[in-house]
């Protein structure tokens, strides 16, 4: 059996915009792959074995090997798998361009994004948002260089940034429900709010991108659990 048809197993939680990214990455490259559901507030045995370092989901599982961190994820799975389209850019300059931007959502915007639930005053909760709309002004500008005039960040296709962004859509639209205030937007980000509509529709996407009003559930949830510890 050849490295590419090994089974795959892929550790994770629907509403995790972490365990989207390799689950479009399969999409694009069409690997059937077995989900397997954690369950929150605990960790399967085959996570703690698979994972030890961060405990964390997503793993991929390729035959009996374990791949962790979901960007190292989907760009493993671009480099195994030749049955579909590539998701990173070709170009050396062009991949660390799209990386460099993607540790920045990771590092700077999504936490900032995620903290806004937790905010302590109208002043954090400001700040936050504030952040957030900056962000989303990078991102409008890194969109318009490096898409070039197409469709997505990698050109004619979802690529590598358009997963790194586009899984936190869903949790974006929860966000801005819960500050009552639009962030994406065709005023204020015309390039944006039209790749997203354009990424949600593609069909890598469409399967697992997660209905807001179910986020939005699942976020009053994880509230009341962090409330009551």
């Amino acid at each position: 059996m050849s490295k590419g048809e090994e089974a795959v197993k892929l550790l994770g939680a629907w509403p995790s915009p972490f365990v989207m990214r390799p689950r479009i990455a399969l999409n694009i490259k069409s690997v059937s792959y077995e989900f397997l559901e954690e369950t929150l507030g605990s960790k399967s045995q085959l996570l703690l074995q698979s994972n030890p370092v961060h405990k964390k989901i997503p793993v991929l599982i390729h035959g009996d090997k374990p791949v962790c961190e979901s960007l190292i994820i989907v760009e493993y799975v671009d480099q195994v798998f030749s049955s579909g389209p590539s998701i990173l850019p070709s170009d050396p300059y062009d991949r660390s361009v799209a990386r460099f931007w993607a540790a920045y959502l990771d590092d700077k915007w999504f936490p900032a994004m995620k903290a806004i639930a937790g905010a302590r005053g109208d002043e954090e909760g400001k700040a936050l948002i504030q952040q957030l709309e900056e962000g989303l002004a990078l991102m409008e500008s890194a969109y318009h260089n490096i898409s070039k005039g197409k469709p997505f960040f990698g050109g004619d296709r979802v690529g590598y940034l358009d997963i790194a962004l586009g899984c936190f859509l869903g949790w974006l639209r929860v966000t801005e429900s819960h500050i009552g205030l639009k962030l994406l937007d065709h005023t204020k980000t015309p390039g944006l709010a039209q790749w997203a509509e354009t990424f949600c529709a593609d069909d890598a996407v469409k399967p697992v991108m997660p209905e807001t009003d179910k986020l939005r559930e699942f976020a009053k949830l994880l509230m009341a659990k962090t409330a009551s510890n």
